[in-house]
């Protein structure tokens, strides 16, 4: 028994942490409500998935990175098509870094079969409807009005995502902290499909946005030559999926602001009314572990709205760090273990959801601003030239192996300098002058010793 670990949730996370911790010597079992994953039907209510850096870390850990990018298409840039038709494109890393658009339904089935191949046992259908956590103990049964059974294990992870059963019985406890928030726009997921060809009509290493201030398209690109589309909008409201009612509501809505979306659309109108409207929340929580019997893991911990793509990406980077722990730990405590990734990973998980919730309005609004796009190209020069100065949030958030924390603060800081540049007169004309160098590394250097002062 002192082998045996709970998995609670067979999605992405869920998947991985079981094959980390089987490669580890552990006895691993999932559970999962749902019927087998591989069974199940994604389309409607998936946004797809861009891993980046983190996840590509953890991927390569554990050996999958080469099956995973089979399945994967690069992205370096985003394509924002404006309203009058015009598609202008801005690269996303400064030595063109790529995030990469893979499918999510595609790859969780995937990782549960790599999971099954390394020895990872799946108990589908398998609802959890309750937990000890004194003793390690899932409760289950077909309904939950049902007879349940024991389920022991010596210890319990729940990856079980933004609504955890684990987590719920974690709330019951005194002095457990937990806020949940909900973002008053919506999302629905739409379809452009491949063209007689088969071949994308869009360039596919591109992540495609209508920005459109208060709502959004975006697209990204699928490896039989279509592209997942998802919509962004407010629930209610003049211009919201409330105010969307008939058929010729939707026409007129893509009409005046995604015509050039609209025509490769052909099942526009029976996707629209077929797929439902979903929530986005963020959720955060404390403690994420309790003793060394539980502990939550990816969204059951921290869940993210979607605008920064770094949801599945920080939950791999909780693996990461968890195994790390785990690696170099002497007499592997779980009690310590698990103490030391909260440590670290909850201020992590906060810093990214304030990230997340940030990044909508430069998605939705600032992307298609000219002065944005000068702002970019501006820390986008500096830093290829003063690289030990400065590197753009983007790039830190993504491509790096900083922490999401030390992007939030660093990146604070260079809001406020890029701000103050912004302001000055006739920077479209001089922004790339040596004046506005010098005052960008004297901006930097001041930042930089004002902190280390405070620390």
């Amino acid at each position: 028994m002192e082998n045996s670990i709970a998995v609670v949730g067979s999605g992405l996370v869920g998947a991985v942490l079981a094959m980390s911790l089987k490669d580890r010597g552990f006895d691993v079992t999932v559970y999962d409500k749902s019927e087998d994953i591989r069974k199940v039907d994604f389309s409607g209510r998936s946004i797809n998935l861009a891993l980046s850096e983190r996840g590509w870390k953890m991927l390569r850990k554990i050996g999958l990175e080469d099956s995973i990018r089979e399945m994967a298409i690069p992205m370096f840039q985003r394509a924002i098509h404006t309203q009058d038709g015009k598609v202008n494109y801005q690269p996303y890393g400064i030595n063109g870094e790529s995030i990469w658009a893979v499918s999510r339904g595609n790859l969780n089935k995937k990782l549960v079969d790599l999971a099954e191949e390394r020895g990872v046992k799946f108990a589908f259908q398998t609802p959890v409807w309750g937990v000890d956590l004194e003793r390690g103990v899932l409760f289950s049964a077909e309904k939950e009005s049902d007879q349940w059974d024991e389920i022991k294990h010596n210890l319990i992870f729940g990856a079980d995502g933004a609504y955890s059963r684990v987590r719920l019985q974690m709330q019951k406890h005194s002095q457990f902290e937990y806020q949940q928030s909900y973002l008053t726009i919506g999302y629905k997921e739409l379809i452009i499909p491949a063209d007689v060809e088969g071949k994308h009509q869009l360039d596919k290493n591109s992540f495609h946005i209508w920005p459109r201030k208060d709502f959004m398209l975006i697209a990204l690109a699928n490896t039989d030559g279509s592209f997942t589309c998802t919509l962004f909008m407010p629930f209610e409201g003049e211009v919201s999926f409330n105010a969307i009612q008939n058929i010729s509501d939707l026409n007129v809505f893509f009409d005046i602001y995604f015509p050039d979306a609209k025509t490769m659309m052909p099942d526009l109108e029976k996707l629209y009314f077929r797929n439902p409207v979903n929530s986005l929340v963020t959720m955060k929580c404390f403690p994420w572990i309790y003793g060394d019997k539980a502990a939550l893991i990816g969204d059951a911990a921290h869940a993210v709205v979607p605008f920064y793509g770094q949801g599945l990406n920080a939950g791999l980077e909780d693996i990461d760090v968890l195994t790390h722990i785990f690696d170099g730990a002497e007499n592997k405590d779980w009690k310590k273990i698990l103490q030391k990734y909260q440590d670290i990973r909850k201020p992590n998980g906060d810093a990214i959801a304030e990230l997340s919730y940030r990044n909508f309005q430069e998605m939705s609004e600032l992307t298609a601003d000219p002065m944005f796009l000068l702002r970019k190209r501006i820390e986008t020069n500096f830093s290829k030239k003063y690289p030990e100065l400065w590197l753009p949030l983007y790039d830190r958030v993504t491509f790096s192996g900083g922490t999401y924390l030390e992007a939030l603060k660093i990146g604070d800081i260079q809001k406020e300098i890029m701000d103050e540049v912004m302001q000055i007169d006739r920077i479209e004309h001089i922004w790339n002058s040596p004046e506005i160098e010098e005052i960008m590394k004297r901006a930097i250097q001041c930042a930089c010793k004002e902190t280390r002062d405070k620390d």
